[in-house]
C-alpha cells in the first residue's frame, strides 16, 4: 500500500491542528518532500531502533539540491547527522567532557545567573523574554562553558539564531542568510579552539581538544562538534523556556501551583513545558532496509519522520493529551523530546538545569509576572521549531 499524501495546510491552522488533520489521512502519510510521516509515540520509538532505520547524514542537503558550502559540511561533519563508526568518534569526545560534574559545577553560576536576569528586568515594563531571558541565558551558559569573552556574545548569539536556521528545510533565501551566519560562525569557533589550543588551557575546551587529537578528529570534525554544541545548546533552551513560561502563564492555575510549591512541582512543570509544546518537531530518520509499516511500503533509504509534536500529545499514552498539567504522572521514564539511543541529546542534564534554575527564580522574584500580548508561536516540523516573540512584564 502507497501512503497517502499529505494535505495541504490552511494558514491559519497552528503545528497541532496541521497534525490532527494529518493523522486522520492514515497511521503513516507522505508530505510533499516525500518524507514519510508518523504520528504516535509507539511509532516513533520503533522508527528509531537501528534495524529499521538509521540517523540521517546529508539526505535533507539532497532534497534542496544542496552539495557543498557551510550548510552541507556541517550535515558531513557534525556528530548529529553521522552514523557509526563516525558518530562514537565524533561524539565521544564531547560526551567525556560534557560529563554530569560539569553540569554540578556549573549549578551555582546559572541559579546567579537566572537570578541576575531577572532583577535586571523586574518591574520594569514589557519585555521580549525570549530574547531578554531565554535567550541570554541560553547563550551565555554556552559561552559560560566554552570561555566565550562576554563582550563577543551580542555577536555569537545573533550568528547562533540565524545560523540554527540551516538545519530545517527553508526557503532559498533564509538558508542563504543562515549559510552566511554560519560561515562566520565556524571563523569564531576556529579562532577560539586555536586561542585554547595556544594556551595549553586545562579548562571544557582544552579537555576537549586533547580528548579529540586522541580520538583522531580531523581539523574540520573538531570544530564542527563545537559549533553544533553552540547551535544546538542555545536554540533549543530558548525556545523549551519560552514555550514552558508561555503555558504556566496562559494555564494560570499551574503557575499558581508551581509557585506555591516550587521544589514539589517545578521537574512536573519542566516535564510538561517540554512536552505541551516541544521545541523539537520531528527526528529524521532513513529507512536501513525495504520497510512495510502499518501495511505501508518503505523502499530503503528513504526519509522517515517520527513527529515529535505528535507523539507527545498520543492520547495511547498521555491522559487528555490537549491539557497542561504539570501535575501529570503519565510521562514516560525517558523524556521522547530529547531522542532516544545513542543519539540521545547529550546536553540533556544541562538544558534541565538551566530550566530549573530559570523557573525557580521566576516564582521567588516574578510570581506575578503576565503575558502582555499574543502568547508566542511555535511553528514547524523539522528538526528545531522556531518560536515567536513573547511579550511580558516581569513582576514581583
Amino acid at each position: 500500500m502507497n501512503a497517502p499524501q499529505i494535505l495541504p495546510r490552511e494558514e491559519s491552522w497552528t503545528d497541532h491542528d496541521y497534525v490532527r488533520h494529518a493523522s486522520a489521512q492514515g497511521a503513516v502519510v507522505r508530505d510533499r518532500h516525500g518524507i514519510f510521516i508518523t504520528f504516535s509515540l509507539k511509532h516513533m520509538q520503533q522508527l528509531v531502533a537501528p534495524a529499521l532505520t538509521r540517523q540521517m547524514e546529508t539526505e535533507t542537503m539532497a532534497i534542496q539540491g544542496i552539495t557543498s558550502g557551510p550548510v552541507f559540511e556541517l550535515f558531513q561533519n557534525s556528530m548529529l547527522f553521522s552514523n557509526a563508526p563516525a558518530h562514537g568518534r565524533r561524539r565521544g569526545p564531547l560526551a567525556r567532557s560534557f560529563a554530569v560534574p560539569l553540569v554540578r559545577q556549573l549549578r551555582p553560576k546559572l541559579q546567579q545567573l537566572a537570578r541576575a536576569l531577572i532583577e535586571d528586568q523586574l518591574n520594569n515594563g514589557e519585555i521580549d523574554f525570549r530574547d531578554r531571558i531565554g535567550g541570554q541565558l541560553a547563550a551565555r551558559t554556552v559561552a559560560m562553558v566554552l570561555g566565550v569573552p562576554r563582550a563577543d556574545l551580542p555577536m555569537v548569539t545573533r550568528l547562533v539564531y540565524s545560523a540554527i536556521r540551516a538545519l530545517s528545510v527553508r526557503s532559498p533565501q533564509v538558508l542563504a542568510e543562515a549559510a552566511d551566519d554560519l560561515t562566520a560562525l565556524n571563523s569564531y569557533v576556529a579562532d577560539l579552539l586555536e586561542d585554547h589550543k595556544s594556551a595549553g588551557s586545562h579548562d571544557f575546551l582544552g579537555d576537549y581538544l586533547k580528548r579529540a587529537g586522541l580520538t583522531g578528529l580531523d581539523g574540520i570534525e573538531t570544530r564542527m562538534q563545537i559549533v553544533t554544541l553552540v547551535l544546538a545548546g542555545s536554540d533549543t533552551t530558548r525556545g523549551a523556556l519560552t514555550s514552558t513560561l508561555s503555558q504556566l502563564m496562559q494555564n494560570r492555575d499551574q503557575w499558581e501551583l508551581l509557585c506555591a510549591d516550587t521544589d514539589r512541582h517545578i521537574q512536573g512543570a519542566i516535564s510538561e513545558g517540554l512536552r505541551y509544546d516541544p521545541v523539537i518537531g520531528a527526528l529524521i530518520r532513513v529507512a536501513a532496509k525495504d520497510l512495510v509499516f502499518e501495511g505501508v511500503a518503505i523502499p530503503e533509504g528513504s526519509l522517515i519522520g517520527p513527529l515529535v509534536v505528535a507523539a507527545l500529545r498520543d492520547p495511547a499514552v498521555y491522559e487528555a493529551p490537549d491539557r497542561f498539567d504539570i501535575s501529570r504522572t503519565d510521562h514516560p521514564r525517558w523524556h521522547p523530546v530529547f531522542g532516544a539511543g545513542e543519539h540521545r541529546c547529550l546536553g540533556e542534564a544541562l538544558a534541565r538545569a538551566e530550566l530549573e534554575e530559570a523557573l525557580t527564580a521566576l516564582c521567588q522574584l516574578a510570581p506575578k509576572t503576565v503575558l502582555t500580548g499574543p502568547p508566542p508561536q511555535l511553528r514547524g516540523l523539522g528538526a528545531t521549531r522556531s518560536v515567536s516573540e513573547m511579550p511580558c512584564r516581569l513582576v514581583a
